[in-house]
């Protein structure tokens, strides 16, 4: 291994023993570290400032997005702190680096109609089931996007969730987020009507039945894979008459926020519930609540047309 690969793995080291980070952030910094690696002149922990901001520009040459840039700047950043708290490094070469501008685009979303037929049609899809494997698989995909509806969870939060959360009564449960950070979610008496019959289905495969998640599959993780839900959800959607191209789980999630945004909730609140460290991430959804302000206006002030 070379003098940078060591030093890469023991920044991901740390980034698991202090920081509870999880497999795809470390996959994701692992790229990011031995892209630049491959590209700066020299080893990259004693890469000077010129030769990084070199590197980010190259990364615009090559037809990244500001957001993917962004990243990768934001992975350095971290690599020569730890280097500098490690004693490595005496400073900081990317201390006076520019984090690349970027637009801040609205987050894809749907309707609270078409969230509706969404869900009418994965309910409907159990009722017709004409196999045992296609009810299976039709009560899944029901529990799942209730579920994901209801609370907003990340994808990779919601395919791994213990099956306890389904064998409570409790119209809340704690889900672990990212950096191990728990958070308290709701759930819907139709969400949980949804896992529950899920329960019932999957205590059927006894392959499944003994297994600590909710949604568990045969694989190396034991639950389900997140590419798995997004394509059976995009197949969902073509059902259901909607774009299949436009939606995603992480649509899903907008959905969550924007609906109840539009509907009275507080943006804190909001901010909570999905998990953002930072309330400046939420604020993507200021939109809705700018036309929910003008309505309240247009509706209410004595003096509006």
């Amino acid at each position: 291994m070379t003098g940078s690969g060591a030093r890469i793995e023991a920044f991901l080291e740390m980034m698991v023993a202090e920081r509870g980070a999880s497999d795809n952030t470390l996959q994701s910094y692992r790229r990011d570290l031995e892209d630049a690696a491959d590209t700066v002149k020299g080893p990259l922990h004693e890469a000077a400032t010129p030769q990084l901001r070199d590197y980010l520009t190259s990364l615009a040459a090559r037809g990244f997005a500001a957001s993917s840039q962004a990243r990768r700047l934001s992975a350095l950043r971290q690599f020569f702190k730890f280097l500098h708290a490690e004693g490595v490094r005496t400073d900081d070469p990317t201390g006076t680096l520019d984090m690349p501008r970027k637009d801040r685009s609205l987050p894809v979303t749907l309707s609270e109609d078409n969230v509706g037929l969404l869900l009418d049609r994965a309910e409907r899809e159990v009722g017709e089931a004409a196999s045992d494997d296609a009810r299976f698989d039709a009560l899944r995909m029901h529990a799942l996007i209730e579920v994901l509806y209801a609370t907003g969870l990340r994808v990779s939060e919601l395919v791994s969730l213990p099956v306890t959360v389904a064998r409570r009564d409790e119209r809340f449960f704690f889900v672990k987020g990212k950096g191990n950070k728990e958070r308290l979610v709701p759930l819907t008496a139709k969400a949980q009507a949804a896992m529950k019959a899920w329960l019932g289905a999957r205590a059927a495969r006894p392959a499944y039945a003994g297994s600590r998640f909710l949604f568990p599959a045969l694989s190396e993780s034991g639950h389900l894979a997140r590419q798995v839900f997004a394509r059976d959800l995009k197949g969902l959607a073509a059902r259901a008459g909607l774009n299949a191209a436009d939606l995603s789980p992480h649509v899903l999630r907008h959905a969550f926020a924007s609906h109840l945004l539009q509907n009275g909730a507080d943006l804190r609140a909001v901010q909570q519930l999905l998990g953002h460290a930072d309330i400046s991430t939420t604020q993507i959804y200021t939109h809705v609540l700018e036309k929910r302000l003008i309505a309240l206006v247009n509706d209410h002030h004595p003096l509006a047309d």
